[in-house]
């Protein structure tokens, strides 16, 4: 609670606290050091000397930071980390004003929200001293001071500690002399600490020896109003959210306010206080538990956190084992590919040399044989030295020359898989074995009806480890049937369009992951709106068509019919919609009824076999489907009558109305499927489309239940 006792700007315990219009508090002498004057240069000369008194009196207010310094500007933060704004010294000269430059006015922002206040000709005392904040500083310093009624040194060495000579209210430390001196010097970072005598000495806050201060001996001091010194507070006006006495009320600025008795408007601020300190405790308590619950997930978060590296490590040294296994097989290859190369060179090397030696020899004998002169000798041998040497020569076959192997190695290590699935080494699952996830939450306050489409939320359980590949959203039909899937993903919000009106929906949800489906959620029932709220649709409008009124007026550019639908879809309930002509010029044919979304769109509605309508003129009217035109009926339209159009798709029926009267039987019998609201008309007609209504009582059908 300390926290809510002490200055914004100051940071020491209220002292004569005021309230700001903003309702924070701050201390009347830490209110005098961040009031801001402004000078006012177009002021009247009256006014300046009328005000002089009042002037004077918020002047005194500026004159214990007012010194005088030139230009200097003190930066101001309290000890409580908040940023105050600066006092703005008066420039020099400013008291040789001229004549004529109007007094300076004064106001104060708050150090807290920053918000400006400006002061009146009370100054500082036309704000409210915040008593209760007093008071709660004076119980609060009693109790203080009782609890350190023996207040000892914190830092002494000796057995036992001498006693406290001071407090340093911002160090919240109790020292004695000595170890002020030592340890708490009156300089460099201390030098703006405060110190104060220990509490329960004569001359510390609250601890002058009779027991708390004012109002301790006896009662509290009657406030008194702050407008009328010798009237107490009798009465609360609501309008200014301040308590007044009944001189206020006869002759002051709240004689025309709504006020209130002051004893029956504490009794409910006290009920409304009390009532929202109840919700307040109920989320402490909460935060509690979850502060408990988060140390747990510490401690199991360090315990697993240490078995995730553990396990990690075995991991990646298995790897390292197997890499360092393969590299020697690899080696090994290698080895014996080299020998090979090798042997094989080597064998070259002497079968090559062999034979050179051979061929050298045989041509070292033959040269010789041909120096001799003896031809018959030489005819003797010839024959059998030139085979010889022929034979010799064909040894020397093509490739007799060329190396066996190469000096290329043809081993070629395919390392870059292992190093793809080395930089793709990650977690694929927790340390427990992974289960269906748990069962998602319905955000009902999310979860909404809008026309004809619903839209559920849902979120999965605090503290949920197990992973969630998507979700499973189904819906039954309306009528109490089969559940059935309507979306499938990852999103958790999911809007269905193109449900039936006045029905009551059931819905629920499940999530996935690679184990499995989990179980289903609470069951939401969601309902339907009753009656269809729609607008003519551009995007699917013929393009000659020209709507405005945010899309629920209708006019063509052609002098041929054009088609446009509404926005929404029936296929099941009652269903009524007028439109108001607005515009009926040489007496044109529009027709009005109910389409399919692929109906044609560039002639009148009903000529085709996708549409059902009644066309009328100034006289008559006809439905027509297929281009059948049937039950010719007496009666038009003309500017400013009403088409009304009832499709009831409980009895299969389509019924029209003009101006409130039944137009003709029934039009069509036994029509089911999906259909849209449709309107045919030429560049002579304007009309505007009115929903939302509900059926006429003469025609009104019964609610069928749902099963």
């Amino acid at each position: 609670m300390e926290e809510e006792l002490k200055c914004p700007v100051c940071g020491s315990l209220f002292r004569e606290p005021i309230i700001l219009p903003c309702s924070h508090n701050v201390c009347l002498p830490c209110a005098r050091t961040i009031a801001v004057q402004t000078p006012e240069s177009e002021q009247p000369d009256s006014e300046c000397a009328a005000g002089g008194g009042d002037h004077a009196d918020k002047l005194s207010l500026h004159s214990e930071t007012d010194s005088g310094y030139g230009s200097y500007t003190p930066s101001l933060k309290s000890p409580n980390g908040v940023r105050v704004l600066p006092l703005v010294p008066a420039p020099p000269g400013a008291a040789a004003a001229p004549r004529g430059a109007g007094p300076a006015s004064s106001s104060l922002t708050c150090p807290q929200c920053h918000r400006s206040a400006s002061l009146d000709q009370r100054g500082l005392r036309g704000f409210q001293r915040n008593r209760l904040l007093e008071a709660i500083v004076q119980r609060y310093q009693q109790g203080r001071a009782a609890a350190a009624a023996a207040a000892k040194c914190q830092l002494c060495d000796r057995s036992p500690p001498e006693p406290a000579a001071v407090l340093c209210e911002q160090c919240e430390v109790l020292y004695c002399s000595a170890c002020q001196l030592r340890c708490h010097p009156a300089r460099g970072p201390f030098a703006k600490h405060r110190l104060t005598p220990p509490p329960g000495q004569p001359g510390a806050p609250g601890g002058d020896g009779s027991g708390g201060g004012k109002g301790a001996g006896g009662g509290r001091k009657v406030p008194t109003c702050a407008e009328h010194d010798l009237e107490n507070y009798s009465m609360y006006c609501v309008s200014c959210r301040s308590p007044v006495c009944y001189q206020c009320l006869e002759e002051g600025k709240h004689s025309k306010h709504d006020v209130k008795a002051l004893g029956a408007m504490w009794k409910q601020h006290k009920a409304q206080l009390s009532q929202a300190l109840n919700g307040v405790s109920d989320k402490a308590k909460e935060a509690k538990e979850f502060l408990v619950q988060l140390k747990n997930l510490l401690q199991q978060i360090q315990e697993n956190g240490l078995d995730y590296e553990a396990c990690l490590v075995a991991q990646c040294d298995a790897l390292v084992d197997a890499l360092t296994r393969q590299k020697a097989k690899l080696l090994t290859k290698v080895t014996k590919e080299r020998e090979h190369k090798l042997k094989v060179v080597w064998d070259q090397i002497n079968h090559c040399t062999l034979k050179l030696r051979q061929s050298t020899g045989l041509m070292e004998y033959c040269l010789e044989v041909i120096k001799e002169n003896d031809p018959s000798g030489f005819l003797q041998i010839s024959d059998a030295l030139i085979k010889r040497v022929q034979v010799s020569q064909e040894q020397w076959v093509k490739g007799a020359l060329e190396p066996k192997v190469s000096a290329e190695f043809d081993l070629t290590l395919d390392s870059e898989p292992l190093l793809q699935s080395i930089h793709q080494l990650d977690f694929i699952q927790m340390k427990f074995p992974i289960t269906v996830p748990p069962v998602p939450l319905l955000q009902l306050e999310k979860c909404c009806t809008r026309n004809n489409s619903v839209t559920l939320a849902w979120r999965m359980p605090p503290l949920s480890h197990n992973p969630v590949e998507g979700y499973i959203l189904e819906l039954d039909d309306g009528d109490g049937g089969q559940f059935r899937e309507v979306y499938v993903g990852k999103e958790t919000l999911c809007t269905i369009d193109g449900l039936h009106f006045n029905s009551t929906y059931n819905a629920r949800v499940k999530a996935f992951n690679s184990s499995g489906v989990g179980p289903y959620s609470k069951t939401v029932i969601l309902q339907t709106s009753d009656v269809a709220w729609f607008t003519f649709d551009p995007s699917s409008a013929h393009r000659d068509i020209v709507l405005s009124n945010d899309n629920q007026t209708a006019t063509c550019n052609s002098y041929d019919d054009r088609v446009v639908l509404g926005t929404a879809a029936f296929s099941k309930g009652v269903h009524y919609w007028e439109l108001h002509v607005d515009r009926y010029d040489n007496h044109p044919d529009p027709a009005f009824g109910i389409a399919r979304i692929n109906v044609v769109k560039d002639m009148m509605l009903g000529k085709d076999d996708k549409a059902w309508a009644m066309y009328v003129d100034n006289n008559r009217s006809w439905f027509m489907h297929c281009n059948s035109h049937t039950n010719r009926t007496e009666g038009g339209v003309s500017k400013g009558a009403t088409v009304g159009v009832l499709l009831d798709l409980n009895k299969h029926n389509l019924t029209f109305y003009i101006n409130g009267q039944q137009q003709g039987p029934p039009a069509f019998e036994n029509i089911e499927g999906v259909f849209m609201p449709a309107l045919s008309l030429n560049r002579n007609v304007q009309v505007t489309l009115h929903t939302g209504l509900e059926v006429p009582q003469c025609v009104k059908q019964p609610k069928l239940p749902n099963n």
